[in-house]
C-alpha cells in the first residue's frame, strides 16, 4: 500500500454518546504500530489528517518515521497559512481536501466558496471555472488536492488543472508555466489571499458535541 493515513487522535467510536472511546490508546501508541506497517514492508509511507501545527510538533518529537502527508481542509475560506508553512519546513506535504468548499454537502447558511464574486471575477478572465481557480490556487501554494465530483464534465475540468502548459508549477521550472495564461498571477493570488476567514465545512466538534476528544 502506498499511503496510511491516521484520521483522528484515539479511536474514535461515536456510538452511544463516545462512551466507547477507548481512553488508554496514545497518539504515540498508535503511530508506533504505523511505523511498524513500514518496518514490515506492507506500507510505503505513513501521514496524519487534521493535524494543527502543536500536534504535528510533538509527534515529530519522538517518530521514527516522520508523517509524509498532512491531509488537511484547505479552499480560498479557510486557508491554513501557517499550518502550510510549518509543514513546509519539516517537509510534510500537505493535501488539501474539500479545496472546492464542499459544494455536495454544504448545510444551509453557510457561504458557498463556488459562487464567491471575487473567484467568479478572476475565472471568467482567465476563461476558467471557478472549480478550476481554487485548484490552480491551491497547487501554486505547493498542496496537493483531492477533488470529488460524479459529474463527468466536472471531472475532466478539474482533471485539467495543473496539466496546461505540461504543469503549471508553483515554482514555474516546467515547460514554461509560470507564462501559462491559466497560472494565478501574484496580484490574483494576493486578492484571494483576502478571502480568508477560517471557515470550515467540517466540524466535528458541532457534530459530536458531547466526545470531549473534538474540544
Amino acid at each position: 500500500m502506498d499511503l496510511v493515513i491516521l484520521c483522528s487522535l484515539a479511536d474514535i467510536d461515536d456510538s452511544d454518546g463516545g462512551k466507547n472511546i477507548d481512553p488508554t490508546v496514545s497518539l504515540r501508541d498508535t503511530w508506533a504500530a504505523m511505523e511498524a506497517l513500514v518496518d514490515k514492508g506492507l506500507v510505503k509511507h505513513i501521514g496524519v489528517a487534521n493535524f494543527p501545527v502543536m500536534l504535528l510538533h510533538d509527534l515529530l518529537s519522538y517518530s521514527r518515521i516522520p508523517p509524509s502527508v498532512n491531509q488537511v481542509e484547505i479552499h480560498p475560506y479557510n486557508q491554513q497559512h501557517k499550518l502550510l508553512a510549518y509543514c513546509r519546513s519539516r517537509n510534510i506535504v500537505v493535501q488539501a481536501y474539500s479545496p472546492l468548499g464542499t459544494p455536495g454537502y454544504r448545510e444551509a447558511g453557510e457561504p458557498d466558496v463556488l459562487t464567491d464574486p471575487v473567484l467568479t471575477k478572476i475565472a471568467a478572465s482567465k476563461g476558467m471555472t471557478v472549480a478550476q481557480v481554487c485548484l490552480q490556487w491551491s497547487l501554486q501554494r505547493g498542496c496537493h488536492v483531492v477533488a470529488k465530483s460524479s459529474d463527468k464534465q466536472h471531472m475532466e475540468e478539474n482533471l485539467s488543472v495543473g496539466h496546461w502548459d505540461e504543469f503549471a508549477t508553483s515554482t514555474g521550472a516546467e515547460g514554461g508555466a509560470s507564462n501559462s495564461p491559466r497560472r494565478l498571477s501574484e496580484e490574483e493570488m494576493n486578492r484571494i489571499a483576502s478571502l480568508d476567514r477560517g471557515y470550515r465545512f467540517f466540524r466535528p466538534e458541532d457534530w459530536w458535541q458531547d466526545m470531549p476528544v473534538f474540544h
